[in-house]
């Protein structure tokens, strides 16, 4: 029988990779934002950080496992948008409330498949047809509300997104937190996460071990779809009124979450648990710099900076490795010599 891995090794391993880089550097931004706001914190600060990006934060889950099965959906912004900009123009002409909130999340699942038949079934590139839906989900939003705002939604509606429901804790991060526990538990844990693995390691491989690769790429960008258009409806909820330009340039900070998390833009690679770090030091640097009086542009081009590091970091401790171990073994080869 294999022995038992040591979890106190297994602990050390993690420290010593990308996650555990990610872990000091997230103690460092919480205790310099501590030193210079007191009572930064608290319980209340801490969930007001996750309660004002909850929909980015939502998002970036469905993003990380179309990311590590080697695509993206940069539309997943304007379907948040267009399902938000689709209830508020329905719920005007006086449609029932409860029928609006049903063709929108109907309009996220039809988004999900519009794209996955164009990714997975035609074979066009991710990159190019989400960025074409990302102009034209964002295009039908404004043709439908213009220049418009509409607000004054059921009060029940507007609660679900402003009022908490257990101790500080609102609705919306719980759906957080269910999501982010099913995600983890499927990415890691069942055989649906081990196929999207392969496929991001390597596509031909996996057609070729008889796996259905267009199936599991159509049913990630449907659940995209659809959490993209209930992070929409949350958005709403929690704003209380709703534009044609909603959540316009979310796409940066729902990528920077992901990549920033070790997970590969190649696909085949990461995990949640790097994510829900990069997540939180994301959350933490945007909270410093608004503390610091920084403009939100200031802020935009430090997450900017941040997304290129987490391309290049991962990488280039990868190499340091592959270096390490081949001195190593050049070391072993010549004393055996």
């Amino acid at each position: 029988m294999p022995a038992k891995a040591n979890p106190f090794t297994t602990i050390l391993q993690r420290l010593k990779s990308w996650e555990g880089l990610l872990l000091a550097l997230l103690v460092a931004i919480v205790g310099i934002n501590s030193l210079n706001a007191p009572g930064y914190l608290t319980v209340a600060n801490q969930t007001n950080l996750f309660v004002l990006s909850i929909e980015k934060v939502i998002v970036a889950i469905t993003m990380t496992l179309l990311i590590i099965n080697g695509e993206i959906d940069l539309s997943a912004p304007s379907i948040m948008g267009l399902s938000a900009c689709l209830t508020a123009f329905l719920f005007r002409d006086n449609i029932p409330f409860g029928t609006a909130l049903f063709l929108a999340m109907a309009v996220g699942l039809a988004c999900g498949l519009f794209n996955g038949f164009w990714i997975a079934r035609v074979g066009l590139n991710s990159l190019v047809v989400t960025l074409a839906m990302l102009i034209c989900y964002r295009g039908l939003a404004r043709v439908l509300l213009e220049d418009e705002s509409i607000s004054q939604f059921p009060a029940w509606f507007n609660e679900l997104g402003q009022k908490n429901l257990i101790g500080p804790l609102p609705v919306s991060l719980l759906i957080f937190l269910v999501l982010f526990l099913i995600a983890l538990v499927v990415l890691q844990y069942s055989g649906f996460g081990r196929l999207v693995y392969v496929i991001g390691n390597s596509k031909d491989v996996a057609r070729y071990s008889g796996v259905r690769v267009p199936k599991v790429k159509f049913l990630l960008y449907i659940a995209s779809g659809l959490i993209s258009a209930l992070a929409g409806l949350l958005l709403a909820a929690r704003l209380g009124a709703v534009r044609g330009d909603l959540a316009s340039g979310y796409e940066l900070d729902i990528i920077t979450m992901s990549l920033l998390g070790g997970v590969s833009i190649y696909g085949g690679s990461g995990t949640l648990y790097g994510v829900f770090l990069s997540i939180l030091i994301i959350l933490n640097v945007r909270n410093g710099m608004g503390l610091a009086g920084l403009s939100g542009h200031f802020q935009t081009g430090v997450i900017g900076i941040l997304l290129i590091l987490s391309v290049l970091g991962p990488n280039l401790m990868r190499d340091a490795r592959a270096a390490i171990n081949r001195r190593r073994l050049q070391a072993n080869l010549q004393r055996r010599a």
